[in-house]
């Protein structure tokens, strides 16, 4: 079998880039497909970097803040 051809093998990653984002964007994506999408951003070196400007730093400032007493407990401030 000879291998896929670098222009076939570029429409693929292009066709499941869009179908993740459609799945994604729908609001219809199953946890299975996010962690796929996850997958496939952290596959092909894409990170984010919160900020007080974009949706990562808005998810960010929107989750509880824990702390640890003495004792090792956790609460939410």
């Amino acid at each position: 079998m000879s291998r896929a051809s670098e222009a076939l093998l570029s429409t693929l990653h292009d066709a499941v880039a869009q179908e993740l984002l459609g799945r994604v964007k729908s609001g219809e994506a199953s946890p299975a497909e996010l962690s796929a999408a996850i997958k496939f951003l952290k596959d092909n070196g894409i990170e984010a970097v919160p900020s007080v400007d974009n949706n990562i730093g808005k998810l960010m400032a929107s989750l509880p803040d824990f702390e640890e007493d003495s004792d090792g407990n956790q609460s939410v401030n």
